[in-house]
């Protein structure tokens, strides 16, 4: 993991201090809200539905066993003893007074976190393949790029009060589990001719105009990553619309200005950089390259128990995926607790969890985009203890991938943008469908709820995507079909009229069956039998079963 140096330290220690003056002028009345906005949106404070939101940064969704834990402690001491995972990889704290944010930052602080870039109009948090390092099929590791690229956006002078919010993703492999084609600029590392480079896709995103990203770039030498970064970003930070909101993200500048126009603009720019320091030198890189280093001897060898529990394997063959090499493995931790909402951790499990990342996992948990976390080194011997500890715990529900396993915004339950409720949606789904045997009968789905337009839960790239609306005073769900957020990046689409709460369950049971019925053999994904069948056939048995 990266650790901070003193120079990083001492910034977040300076930044800290300097809010903490900032929110005393506000509550002495010497500053009003809108007047403490910019302020607070730079240090990661939103104002929500019933109180002050605070976003932690996650850094490419790495965290050391003591970060988990001061999380933990954070939300005993400042929130309502639980914390809530997004899909940037980031955790939230939905209840904590704006007298005590400094002090929460301070206690982050000393264990090298924060709260920079995980809110306004500059570049967010970057987020990552999150099993970056440990999956066989990567390039190489995608983690320092995304440091390289977090050292150089962190404060950047042009680059703070951009149009609009700007999001990036690294990844080093065919498999994409960051839905890097949604993102502003998605990053791909890729091998040509024995030399090593990335793939740049520009233009992705959701919210109210989803968009696929478009590559304008096929190969993109290591050295120029920074000043390809900057050409795109200034071209933006220029032409990029600041008098609708709705209008200002790059998704749209693309579109508007056509691929060819924008790489043109962006090639153009980027030529005119080359005299620009930012090349990268080879000991800086290998310096933050050793920062992600194995912690153990990749020679280890290590065999899985041979235990008779139907439970464990049930849990084994579901949340336990195969390492990068052998004698580990990676244990994925579902936070899709049956009933709960997703994403959600108790102080008690946050804590209980730090522990046994500390005893089995070299210390090291990651969170994914999906709202879980991960395990990344379990000695394949140790596997039996995990699972029994998870189990206390209540983080041991064998649903990754499963139809429970969904991703949801926080909705109308907090956000003041929200038009809908989406947790109780997440919850009915997760009760309906929790029986075992059902869900690995209809195998693995992806169900994505949001709670609003801003698509927070990633309902455009669902196989089943669910919308809240305000439909005349009254919550109703759009559903769309064929999303998909992985290498196949797809936006869903819409099968027609909204259904009300009370028809909703029924509804996703007669998008399943339809689903069993076309499908050739259990191995047949669901996005693989709707864009054989089509969306018609969908939207026939549909509204065929709601208006019988």
């Amino acid at each position: 993991m990266y650790k901070y140096s003193e120079k990083d330290k001492q910034i977040v220690k300076n930044r800290t201090k300097e809010f903490s003056l900032q929110v005393k002028r506000r509550i002495d009345g010497y500053l009003t809200e809108e007047e403490f906005k910019p302020l607070r949106l730079m240090n990661g404070l939103y104002l929500q539905l019933h109180a002050y939101m605070l976003r932690v940064a996650i850094p490419y969704g790495e965290l050391s066993h003591q970060q988990l834990h001061k999380l933990a402690e954070i939300s005993e001491k400042y929130d309502k003893n639980y914390g809530h995972f997004t899909t940037r990889q980031n955790i939230q704290f939905n209840w904590p007074k704006l007298e005590d944010v400094p002090k929460i930052l301070e206690e982050l602080a000393n264990v090298e976190m924060h709260a920079i870039q995980t809110s306004g109009n500059c570049i967010r948090n970057i987020s990552c393949d999150h099993f970056a390092g440990i999956n066989k099929q990567e390039v190489e590791d995608p983690r320092p790029w995304c440091e390289i690229i977090r050292k150089w956006s962190t404060f950047h002078p042009e680059f703070s009060f951009l149009p609009r919010k700007f999001k990036i993703a690294v990844i080093a492999s065919e498999n994409d589990r960051a839905a890097m084609k949604v993102h502003d600029i998605g990053l791909r590392l890729i091998k040509k001719e024995g030399e090593t480079g990335f793939e740049v896709y520009v233009g992705g995103g959701q919210g109210r105009s989803p968009f696929i990203a478009k590559k304008i770039k096929g190969f993109l030498k290591k050295k120029h990553l920074l000043n390809y970064l900057e050409a795109i970003l200034s071209v933006y930070n220029e032409l990029g619309r600041r008098d609708n909101i709705y209008k200002a993200r790059i998704k749209i500048l693309i579109n508007e200005l056509g691929e060819k126009k924008l790489k043109d603009l962006v090639d153009e720019r980027f030529k005119k950089f080359f005299e620009k320091k930012l090349t990268l030198g080879v000991t800086e890189l290998e310096e933050i390259k050793k920062s992600f280093q194995l912690p153990f001897d990749k020679n280890i060898r290590s065999e899985v128990p041979k235990i008779k529990n139907k439970d464990f394997k049930i849990w084994r063959d579901q949340n336990v995926l195969n390492h990068k090499y052998d004698g580990h493995s990676i244990v994925m931790v579902s936070l899709k607790q049956y009933g709960k909402p997703p994403g959600d951790a108790s102080a008690l499990q946050m804590k209980s969890l730090s522990e046994i990342a500390k005893k089995y996992s070299y210390g090291e948990i990651r969170v994914t985009h999906e709202q879980n976390l991960v395990l990344p080194h379990v000695l394949n011997s140790n596997l039996y203890s995990v699972w029994t500890d998870l189990k206390k715990i209540k983080l041991a529900t064998a649903n990754i991938g499963l139809i429970t396993d969904t991703i949801c915004c926080p909705g109308m339950d907090y956000c003041a943008l929200a038009t809908a409720r989406s947790i109780p949606i997440s919850q009915k789904i997760s009760q309906h469908f929790k029986n075992q045997l059902l869900q690995k009968k209809i195998g693995k789905i992806k169900i994505k709820i949001s709670g609003c337009i801003n698509a927070c839960g990633h309902h455009h790239v669902g196989n089943i995507g669910i919308l809240g609306l305000d439909k005349n005073g009254e919550e109703s769900y759009q559903i769309s079909l064929g999303g998909s957020a992985d290498e196949k990046t797809n936006i869903g689409q819409i099968v027609g009229p909204s259904f009300t709460e009370d028809k909703l369950i029924s509804a996703i049971e007669t998008i399943i069956k339809t689903y069993e019925d076309n499908r050739l053999n259990l191995e047949d994904d669901f996005i693989s039998v709707f864009n054989r069948v089509g969306i018609d056939k969908f939207k026939q048995d549909l509204y065929e079963k709601n208006n019988s």
